[in-house]
């Protein structure tokens, strides 16, 4: 009970800090709860969004890491940690990380799409379309995943597939689909 008030009071005092703009003064919060306990959750979650946003990218991983290691089947935890790992460069491990969260998770949308990013930037083009079509089936109205998606067959050499994907975004998203109308040259007629 003790531990539970005292979680409560900490989420409370961080988020007053937030609300007050006291990012630096949160994460000193969430710091001394971590040194009493090493192991919540919440706190390294928290600590680790808030080094990420203060740009301790290198922290925010490390605290990421603990976390999957204190909770392995928490798919968001493994999202966030491929998503850092991405952004940082690190690859090969981030896409380890986004599969592990579609393994936990395999309704966890985006998970697809940062694996997606992830094998597009390593230029495993083949695998990333399998990605982006489970990405867009899991949201099919969402323009991010189909925009991806095209711009993968475009560079397979695929144009007929990246216009069918046009003429299905000019349906729900035309803005999306006349960019990439312009980025991709193909002119596409709406059927």
């Amino acid at each position: 009970m003790k531990n539970a008030l005292e979680d409560w009071y900490v989420r409370w005092q961080v988020r007053l800090l937030l609300l007050a703009g006291q990012k630096t003064q949160a994460l000193a919060r969430i710091e001394r709860h971590l040194a009493l306990h090493p192991d919540n959750a919440y706190a390294l979650a928290t600590r680790a969004h808030l080094q990420a946003e203060l740009g301790d990218k290198s922290g925010a991983i490390d605290s990421i890491e603990r976390l999957v290691k204190l909770q392995p089947r928490q798919a968001s935890a493994w999202f966030n940690l491929g998503f850092l790992r991405e952004e940082v460069g690190r690859l090969e491990q981030a896409e380890e990380a986004f599969r592990r969260a579609t393994d936990i998770d395999p309704q966890l949308d985006r998970a697809w799409y940062g694996l997606a990013l992830c094998l597009i930037r390593l230029r495993r083009f083949d695998d990333a379309v399998v990605a982006l079509r489970k990405n867009t089936e899991l949201q099919p109205m969402s323009p991010y995943g189909w925009y991806q998606l095209a711009r993968v067959h475009v560079d397979r050499q695929e144009p007929e597939e990246a216009a069918k994907i046009i003429r299905h975004l000019k349906k729900f998203e035309p803005k999306v689909a006349a960019q990439l109308e312009r980025e991709t040259g193909l002119g596409v007629a709406s059927t």
